[in-house]
């Protein structure tokens, strides 16, 4: 028996800032690194672990530019009904969440740099417990879904 999934994705070009993210971090832990080489050389401190902590580091970024935002954004689903919110997402976990639309307080959108650069936006949706995002929405289908989820979140709350 197969598990309907949401059916809604998020934009593409999400996946191109997902990466421009995971090259920024990257190029923080080569600049640690760097630092770790120069501490070796003026403290005499064994080479193996400079080059350990560069082995991780082209690990690290090789996962962090090509591999996991791949495999985020195949897993990224989502879908609006008239009562629920349903999220997917996840790496190495999968993570789905349903949020009655009764329990919705407050939905925002918002956008970094990047986000802004490419026309995304993120969607979050406030309960009591908590915030659910759709991240890397694009700006007209974040606003649609603030104004929708906002909608149903009211009309839900009048009917009970």
């Amino acid at each position: 028996m197969e598990i309907r999934q949401p059916s809604r994705r998020i934009s593409q070009r999400g996946l191109k800032v997902w990466r421009i993210m995971g090259v920024i971090n990257s190029l923080v832990l080569w600049v640690l690194i760097i630092i770790l080489g120069v501490l070796t050389y003026f403290f005499d401190w064994p080479i193996w672990i400079t080059a350990a902590g560069a082995g991780l580091v082209i690990v690290l970024t090789i996962l962090s530019i090509f591999v996991i935002p791949s495999i985020r954004w195949k897993r990224w689903r989502y879908e609006v009904s008239e009562h629920e919110l349903e999220l997917q997402h996840g790496v190495f976990f999968i993570h789905r969440t349903l949020v009655p639309m009764v329990r919705v307080q407050h939905v925002d959108t918002s956008q970094g740099p990047i986000l802004k650069k490419y026309d995304l936006a993120t969607v979050s949706i406030s309960t009591a417990a908590t915030v659910h995002e759709i991240p890397a929405v694009d700006i007209h289908e974040a606003e649609e879904l603030r104004r929708s989820i906002s909608a149903l979140a009211r009309v839900a709350e009048d009917d009970v």
